[in-house]
């Protein structure tokens, strides 16, 4: 489900045009804005004409709470207006033009795109460059979509359990710097709060089963399997207890050597109920997962670029046996396996569905965030490995992607998940004034 919004909507307009009109049109958008997806729109009632008008439409607006204001130019208005409610509402904005109506007697009605060149001209030389222009008879919904990703992800209460793994220095991130840049603060847990946490001997059994019913589990023994029961419901009721959105974990090598397994198996339970897990103590590859989710997009997976073919063209998104299990091809073994750690690295094996995926990745290297967004597609294979993966071709040639990747320094996690998610991540990082690498 697409994160819950709530969006302010103002229309202005003119006397010196044909404000009737746009009156009508402002009554049939919103008929047509109540139908959107879990979106609450709260629509300022009659044309804003005056520059009183838009100051009274702006604080009622901001007593609401908005997450972001779409300005309709109606027809065109006096420039006063979008900076009056900009000036209060503050937040991510939207100018909506409307398509010109039949000329009568010569006379241009609406003159509607021209404000929102007016507005846009004012914004941009005041130094207000997070608006998108809309110039149709309908919302641009990926625009919606974007103001989710923002929403949610300050909304988002996010834990570090431990810290990143062992070495990866690429994953650390400054905490301010994430508040500076999302809204978001994170909290810091210690990893014997999860080992430790009690949980009931029926959530224990609960979550054999599930896995027993899932999974293959031939190669596992008994304890393995009550040990990996035991850690997914330990982590369920981690995320209950701290009313969590997304957990970043130092996965090893502490989970295997103090714990007696590793989390692998149980994160790819959990994450096919919708729990966001991030590896190694990925926190901005956490915030790029709940990004995805935000925009309607199901159990995101957090892979490795961990093969190319130069000659064939492909890439292998792996990562060692975390991937969601809902996201099977339904064709391989979808398995248990201890292929690591000595028999405690118990992880989920089988091959990922086939079919359209998005990538993205939010990444910082100092002071700069960037973006990384593609578009790949999922093509068939055997399992010849173990853990969790997918064969993919990209739009471009893989060593095109590649590089993009190596020589923008991005780490080497990322976000996938199936289904088309590019457009309001674009419109997102330029609310953010963010590079997009695609």
């Amino acid at each position: 489900m697409k994160e819950h919004v709530t969006i302010g909507v103002v229309c202005f307009g003119r006397k010196t045009f044909d404000y009737k009109a746009a009156e009508d049109l402002y009554g049939s958008i919103q008929k047509d804005l109540a139908k959107i997806e879990n979106t609450t729109f709260e629509c300022v009632q009659g044309l804003v004409i005056e520059v009183e008008d838009a100051q009274q439409a702006a604080r009622e607006l901001a007593a609401k709470h908005v997450d972001a204001l779409v300005c309709i130019s109606g027809t065109f208005h006096l420039g006063h207006l979008v900076l009056e409610m900009q000036k209060v509402v503050n937040k991510p904005l939207m100018l909506w033009g409307l398509p010109e109506l039949p000329y009568d007697g010569g006379k241009i009605r609406l003159n509607s795109v021209c404000g929102v060149n007016l507005n846009a001209s004012n914004l941009y030389k005041a130094g207000v460059r997070n608006f998108h222009a809309n110039i149709g008879s309908t919302i641009d919904e990926d625009w919606v979509d974007a103001v989710r990703i923002g929403a949610a992800i300050s909304r988002a209460h996010i834990g570090i359990a431990g810290f990143r793994a062992h070495g990866f220095f690429n994953l650390g991130v400054y905490d301010l710097a994430v508040y500076q840049n999302f809204g978001t603060l994170i909290d810091h847990y210690e990893l014997d709060e999860i080992f430790n946490i009690e949980v009931g001997a029926g959530d224990v059994k609960a979550r054999h089963k599930q896995l027993a019913d899932t999974f293959n589990i031939e190669g596992i023994s008994e304890d393995q399997l009550t040990r990996v029961a035991e850690l997914a419901a330990k982590l369920d009721a981690f995320f209950e207890k701290h009313s969590l959105t997304a957990l970043a974990i130092r996965c090893w090598p502490e989970f295997a050597g103090q714990y007696g397994i590793a989390p692998c198996a149980s994160m790819s339970l959990l994450q096919s109920e919708n729990r966001i897990i991030s590896c190694e103590g990925d926190l901005e590859g956490a915030l790029s997962m709940i990004a995805h989710r935000a925009m309607g997009a199901e159990t995101p997976f957090l892979f490795d670029f961990s093969q190319v073919s130069f000659e064939e063209d492909y890439a292998l998104l792996w990562h060692c046996g975390v991937a969601p299990c809902n996201l099977w091809d339904g064709k391989s073994t979808c398995s248990l396996d201890s292929y690591h750690m000595g028999g405690k690295g118990v992880t989920a094996d089988f091959v990922l569905k086939t079919g359209d995926i998005s990538i993205l990745r939010f990444d910082s290297a100092g002071e700069e965030y960037r973006v990384l967004l593609q578009r790949a597609k999922g093509v068939p294979m055997e399992k010849e490995l173990k853990g969790t993966y997918a064969k993919v071709v990209f739009n471009e040639s893989v060593e095109e992607v590649l590089n993009k990747v190596i020589y923008n320094g991005f780490a080497h996690h990322a976000s996938m998940v199936y289904g088309e998610y590019i457009r309001p991540v674009e419109i997102f990082a330029r609310f953010k004034g963010w590079r997009v690498v695609q």
